[in-house]
């Protein structure tokens, strides 16, 4: 699932919650979303979130959308 492989990174990189939503200008809650399941995102905002780990955005967010297309 992508939502863990988010958070696997995240915590790769020794990083909060906090520190993430800060980087990327949202709330802490909003990010824990995201990270979560909750919450969808915008293109403009996986492109943010790959930045702060120094990834492509397809790195990080294509497995899920190829599984949504599939399901």
């Amino acid at each position: 699932m992508l939502r863990a492989k988010l958070k696997k990174v995240r915590l790769e990189n020794h990083m909060t919650l906090e520190q993430v939503a800060k980087e990327i200008h949202v709330s802490t809650p909003f990010y824990w979303q995201i990270e979560n399941g909750k919450r969808g995102l915008s293109y403009e905002l996986a492109v943010k979130i790959a930045h702060v780990f120094s990834m492509k955005p397809d790195e990080l967010f294509l497995d899920e959308y190829a599984s949504n297309l599939s399901q």
